[in-house]
């Protein structure tokens, strides 16, 4: 099963003082280097801050944006790692190990991968449409 996990702080890399920012990202690189030998990573990123962000919604047809997420929180969605494990357990005890995880919190979600979702979007479960 792939499952996602959404990191987010109250603290991102970008506002912290340049020696935690060594810090966490000597952690995280540990981290993922661990998840990538165990071959339990299948994607990772980091996101930028929300003010580099654009909403967007289309109303009657109409498309809108806006900058900045879509709504007020005092933690931020700063990056992800899209994970292989075996259930839900195994995931917990992965998200449980994201540095993140100490100074915020990682939510985990399931990744849809049955029949109607693979015929709508095309994923054969890779995460990417084919052909594009």
């Amino acid at each position: 099963m792939k499952f996602l996990c959404l990191i987010c702080a109250e603290t991102l890399m970008e506002w912290m003082p340049e020696s935690a920012q060594a810090q966490h990202y000597d952690e995280y690189r540990a981290f993922t280097e661990t998840i990538r030998a165990s071959g339990q990573l299948v994607s990772v990123n980091r996101l930028l801050p929300p003010d580099a962000a654009v909403t967007v919604r289309v109303r009657n047809g109409r498309v809108s944006t806006t900058d900045g997420p879509f709504a007020e929180t005092k933690e931020h969605l700063g990056g992800y790692y899209v994970i292989e494990a075996k259930d839900i357990d195994e995931a917990i005890r992965i998200a449980a190990r994201i540095p993140g995880a100490k100074i915020g919190c990682v939510e985990l979600r399931p990744i849809a991968e049955d029949e109607a979702t693979v015929r709508a979007i095309g994923t054969g479960g890779s995460g990417t449409r084919s052909g594009i």
